[in-house]
Parts: structure tokens; sequence; C-alpha cells
């Protein structure tokens, strides 16, 4: 694989206006724009912009939320999101007149709408995307933060702050966060369903377990374990601000974990309950926007599908490869959407041509695309009937759609195109049941045509050794691949002369 190529596979992207509508509808921003608003007439906050206690019951009153239990925590969050996003605005409370500090108990500040929330009714959807990233940014912080409550207990007992003794280390912490988003993320990529869930323990065990471990130890499937946990508390702070859906670990399954000592045995077949049980998690499109969004920034080629309706057929050819099956027909719709059938003909054709190594995916890959175009491209297959590279295909495109007038094609060029096809397959063929599809067309085409092998060695193109070699790993009958390892030799032979 080139270094120029993707390095994770593409994504479909909800389109901006949905995108931002999700935005708008996620818990802790809904909560967030709606107390900005709430404080035109002037909040007073503390010396961090935090909602103070009085208001801060009459903040929680406004929210709906006076009857819940966490009400004022829920409140207290949303108010920091619309501080850290520019929802509200401070603006600081002057020193005394003669120059001491105001009381403890007295406000240090107030707070009023801020700029950025007119661009929430008023604003363009990528200026409420942009307002939503930077909270997730802040959520995504909050996320990686160390547990509160052994902060409190070590303060409490009158201890200096140890972030070592909570076994907590801030770069790890969001690095570990970063690449289980990134395993999502990956996950979403390639699930033909984007919305299906995943299990808590297989996240967390694609965090811990090596690749080359066949067997968990009891070691590591108690580090999963506690990742587990720990991913259970992330995954309730990001779930509010619409970046992932989360069903969370079941409480009872966490007491009877703390009473038994047990650890999550990912290694074992879980029942669809137990799965439930332990907790389910997927990114939401909102959620494969941001993770992609912070990957580009990082400088990961991380492609969505559309990316290339404006670029040439050559890019579009080279892309494909790497795109799942789906994905692939969607990315080319777009692009065949964006020219004429006749221009995305011949653009398409002219890109396919080569001796190269990749010519042959390229030339089915723009054969699978042509397949698309209407018949209103018909001058431009008709343009390379007699080219020998690209006449078999037009062909194919031709009599596909029934039209009159297709000259017989010549024993070379079937020949041709039949060792450039197996070539193209070839490439592609990585998983076993591909394999399997091509160790049935070899044997089919064998079986058609007697003789096949003694005609195929003199074929002229790059890759007839190969295929032959191939075709003679790949036969099931021990006669014919050995009659293919012998017209293999002599096309190498041929080609060194």
């Amino acid at each position: 694989m080139s270094a120029d190529r993707p390095t994770l596979p593409p994504v479909r992207l909800h389109s901006e206006a949905e995108l931002a509508r999700d935005a708008l509808s996620a818990p802790l921003m809904a909560r967030a724009a709606k107390l900005a608003r709430w404080a035109e007439r002037g909040v007073p906050v503390g010396v961090g912009g935090e909602i103070l206690q009085e208001p801060l019951a009459a903040a929680t009153e406004h929210l709906g939320l006076a009857g819940d239990e966490d009400g004022p925590a829920y409140t207290a969050e949303a108010w920091q999101l619309a501080v850290d996003t520019g929802l509200v605005e401070i603006e600081e409370a002057p020193d005394d007149e003669d120059g001491t500090d105001l009381p403890d108990n007295a406000a240090a500040g107030t707070a009023t709408p801020g700029e950025e929330l007119g661009l929430l009714t008023s604003g363009s959807p990528q200026d409420i995307l942009d307002i939503w990233l930077g909270g997730m940014e802040t959520v995504l912080a909050d996320a990686a933060a160390p547990d509160l409550a052994d902060l409190a207990d070590q303060l409490t007992q009158g201890g200096e702050l140890d972030l070592d003794a909570i076994d907590w280390n801030p770069e790890e912490e969001a690095e570990m966060l970063d690449g289980i988003l990134g395993n999502l993320y990956l996950l979403t990529a390639l699930n033909e369903r984007p919305d299906q869930d995943v299990p808590l323990p297989a996240l967390a065990a694609s965090m811990i377990v090596p690749d080359d471990m066949d067997e968990p130890t009891d070691d590591v499937l108690e580090e999963v374990s506690e990742a587990m946990m720990r991913l259970d508390d992330q995954f309730r702070v990001l779930e509010p601000i619409g970046l992932v859906a989360y069903r969370p670990v079941d409480e009872a399954l966490i007491e009877e974990l703390d009473e038994d000592g047990e650890t999550v045995r990912t290694a074992e077949p879980l029942t669809d309950e137990d799965v439930s049980r332990y907790g389910l998690v997927r990114l939401t499109p909102l959620g494969v926007y941001a993770v992609r969004a912070r990957m580009l920034d990082a400088g990961v080629h991380a492609p969505a599908v559309g990316d290339l309706s404006d670029k040439g057929a050559d890019v579009l050819l080279e892309a494909l490869p790497d795109y799942p099956e789906p994905l692939a027909q969607a990315e080319s719709e777009l692009w065949l959407a964006a020219r004429t059938p006749l221009d995305a003909a011949r653009d398409l054709l002219a890109a396919a041509r080569g001796d190269d190594e990749r010519a042959p995916r390229r030339r089915l890959d723009a054969q699978q695309t042509l397949s698309l175009v209407a018949p209103d491209a018909e001058e431009a297959l008709r343009e390379v009937l007699d080219d020998r590279q690209l006449g078999g295909l037009a062909r194919v495109w031709l009599a596909e759609r029934a039209l009159p007038g297709i000259p017989e094609p010549s024993q070379e060029m079937i020949f041709w195109l039949t060792v450039d096809t197996l070539a193209a397959q070839l490439d592609s063929a990585e998983e076993e049941e591909a394999t399997t599809e091509l160790r049935e067309l070899v044997q089919g085409l064998t079986e058609q045509h007697s003789g096949f092998f003694e005609t195929a060695w003199r074929v002229d193109h790059p890759a007839t050794a190969d295929v032959l070699e191939a075709m003679g790993r790949l036969h099931p009958d021990k006669k014919a691949a050995k009659e293919a390892r012998k017209a293999a030799f002599k096309a190498r032979s041929r080609q060194s002369d």
C-alpha cells in the first residue's frame, strides 16, 4: 500500500444541517443554551465563572430539574458549558475603592448572554457545529479527569493532592480515551450498519489485550475489568453532549463485581442478555463527525464519502479499492452526479489506461463505476472499441444496455481482458471468501476453454505470468494446476526475452 493512500476507511457523514440539529438537541447543549438565554438579566458568578448557590437553585428550577436529585449537578455542568463555549460572557466585578478584593461570599462577576448565543439561531450550520465542537472538547477533558471522589478523599484527609496515589496520568488518560474513540470510529466505518452497538467489554479488551495473546491472563482480564468500569464513567459523561449513544453497565452487575471481586471473562462468549448488562456503546452521527474532525486536526487521513466529488477520475479510481463496497458505490454516485455522463465516461476511461501494477484494479473499478453511468455516455464507449486495454470493457458496457452495432472482439482481446480481470481480482482477494470466489472463477475459465493455458501464456499483458502462477496455486485440479505453472514459466521467459 502506498504511503499516500487512506489510512482509515471512509465514513458516511450526515449533512451539516442534520448535524447542527443534532448538536442543538443534545441534552447538555440544549440546557446550556436555555441557561444562556435565562441569563439576560445578569447572573452573579464566582471567580471561575461558576454559578453561585442561590442562582443555581433558580437555574435548576428554570431547567425543570428541581425535582431531580442530580438536578443541581446537571445544571452546573450545563452552566459551565455555556461559559466555556461563549454562550455567556463574564464581566468581572470591580475591586473595592481601597484596592482590597471583594469578600469571598460576594460575586466575582456577572454573566450575560454572549455573542455566540446569537449564532445558535442566526448562524450557519457550521457556526453551530464549531460552537458544539468547542463544548465537546471541554466535555472530553472532563471525561478524562480523575474521579472526584478520590480527590475529595485526599483533601478530606488533609493530605496533599497526589495524582500518583490515585493512579491517574493526564496524558495517558487522554490518550486512552482518544484510542477508544478511534476504535469506535473504525468499527463504525467498517460496519455495514453504522448504528450497531459495541459491547463495552470488547471495546475495553481492544485497548488492553495484545493481538498475539490467544488466551488473556487473569491479570489482563483484571485490567480489562478496571478499564471497562472507567469507560462506563466516561461514556456517562460523554452521552449528554451527543457524542455517543450509551447503555450503561447494569448497576446490579457493578455491585456483584465489587462484592465478588470477579473479572470480566471477555474470552468467553456472552449471551445477548449478558452483553446488554455489560454496557453497549456506539458513536452517534454527530460523534462520527466530531472524532473525524479531531483526527483531521491531528493530521490523520480520514476520508468521508463525497470528498472525491471534485477530484479527477484518477484520484477516484486510486481511492476506491480501499472503500467498502456500499461506500464505494455511494462515492462513485456522488462523483458522477457532479458531471455529465459523457464527460464522466471519458474521464474514467482515460484514467483506467496504464501498464502499471495497479492498472488492472483501476480498470475493474472504472468498469464498476461506468455501470452506473446513463446511456448518454455511449459515444465515449464507442470511441475506445479498438483500444486494447479498454475495448473489452467498452463492449461489456454496450452489451449490458443491449445497444446495437457491437463488433465481435478478437480472441486476443478476449484473453487480454481475461488476464486483466484476473489480475484485478487477485489484487482485491484478501479475504477467504474472495479467494474462494476467485478459485471458482479460475476453475470455470479452464473448463469453458479447452487449451486455455496454451493460449494464455502468449497474452501481451504485464501481469500474465503472475496470473498464471496464481491460477496454478488456486486451481483444485492437479493436472490443470501443473499446466498453469508451465504456462507461467513460458510467459516469464517470453517477458525476459
